[in-house]
């Protein structure tokens, strides 16, 4: 393997566990971690957290210091790629210059998905991604400033808990009748919904966008009901689109995602894929699914590694994800597709702290854990094993 060079495209947390794994599965080749920031790889879920609260600094979030790229021999490339040209086994990058490569692994990530209403485009329209975007919006945002957050999902919420940490007023507009609606059961909805509005936040489900205007600068997003809401700065989270086209354009089978096996195989045996740009059926929910997850992009960046090395891992660990916000720390685990039944344990009505959990016909699919780090771990180790296991259980689970 001496002689051979492993280029690894996106320098997320996927991308840099598997830079840091491929060592330490015996790649001895050489290994160049491409990135479009200038920036150490980093953590991008403290983005919305306390990065935007002032409370860390981007040094503070590198995954890996600098010593440790250079002791490990990890080139770090600051380029964007353009193409792969997989007949010539080479990337082109945007400079023209041509960079071969023996094996290949894409860990490009998504992008925010844009709004495509009128004014879209003004300044003070903002996405959470990166730290230039934290760093554009603390430097358009002051106490007292008025900020409204387009999408009610995990980002919004997040944003809108820092941005209140810096003394603005937000409004937090979903398009459906709950926040979270996509993810949780309702009770875990108005759970947040009750949080926020006690945190003063202006929470608005039904809420459908139709335009912004201002005079070059957002001053004003207008409802389809004909409301107006004013405003200094405006904040979009309506999710992400996976970053596939390099992908797609090299002819690569692309579905939601770049598709994979379970050992993180493209359709081309010398291209491995890993984290949120890639999707892999999952026999535990009998369909192909794309993971937004740290946890996820961890794992399968490992497996990527080991595949390229010649070895044999597979894709195992049960999905589990967070959400901090205020002093509430929000851990899901599994995924609650097709659930028939919750089970709760706490009051959600009251309480800072419950459990939601999901079953379906009978079993433990899912669990969302507030602030009870046991019912997280309990819940892993039932829905792994499959264990059975009766709804007063559930309810007493922190004794268990």
């Amino acid at each position: 393997m001496t002689s051979q060079r492993a280029l690894i495209v996106g320098a997320g947390h996927a991308g840099a566990q598997l830079a840091a794994s491929l060592r330490q599965e015996g790649w001895t080749g050489e290994i160049v971690l491409i990135g479009e920031e200038s920036a150490l790889p980093y953590q991008r879920p403290p983005l919305s957290k306390g990065y935007l609260a002032g409370k860390s600094t981007l040094d503070e979030l590198a995954i890996r210091s600098a010593k440790f790229y250079t002791e490990q021999g990890i080139q770090l490339l600051n380029a964007k790629v353009e193409a792969i040209d997989r007949s010539a086994g080479h990337l082109v990058l945007s400079t023209g210059d041509a960079l071969p490569y023996d094996k290949l692994a894409l860990c490009t990530g998504a992008r925010p998905r844009r709004l495509s209403i009128p004014g879209a485009d003004l300044v003070g329209v903002y996405y959470l991604r990166t730290a230039a975007d934290v760093e554009m919006i603390r430097e358009a945002t002051s106490p007292g400033c008025r900020a409204v957050i387009i999408g009610g999902g995990y980002i919004g919420l997040e944003t809108a808990a820092s941005l209140r940490a810096l003394g603005l007023e937000v409004t937090v507009l979903e398009a459906t009748e709950r926040v979270l609606e996509r993810v949780t059961a309702p009770a875990v909805s108005a759970f947040f919904d009750r949080i926020h509005r006690e945190e003063g936040v202006n929470i608005r489900t039904g809420a459908l966008v139709e335009a912004l205007s201002g005079d070059g600068r957002v001053r004003e997003v207008f409802l389809s009901s004909g409301e107006s809401i004013p405003t200094d700065l405006v904040i979009v989270g309506i999710g992400v689109e996976p970053n596939t086209e390099l992908a797609a354009a090299a002819g690569l089978v692309v579905d939601n995602g770049v598709v994979i096996d379970d050992q993180t195989r493209t359709s081309d045996p010398d291209i491995v894929a890993a984290g949120d740009c890639a999707s892999h059926d999952m026999a535990r929910y009998g369909r192909r699914i794309r993971l937004e997850s740290v946890p996820s992009a961890g794992e399968q960046a490992k497996v990527a590694a080991a595949t390229v090395c010649g070895k044999s891992k597979m894709i195992a660990a049960l999905p589990w994800f967070w959400s901090d916000q205020y002093d509430l720390k929000l851990q899901i685990v599994g995924l609650n597709t097709g659930y028939d039944e919750v089970v709760l344990s706490g009051d959600p009505t009251r309480d800072r702290d419950f459990t939601c959990f999901y079953l379906r016909a009978g079993e433990l699919i899912a669990a969302d854990c507030i602030n009870r780090p046991r019912h997280f771990m309990f819940s892993k180790r039932v829905i792994t094993q499959r264990l059975p296991i009766g709804r007063t259980e559930l309810v007493l689970a922190g004794s268990v």
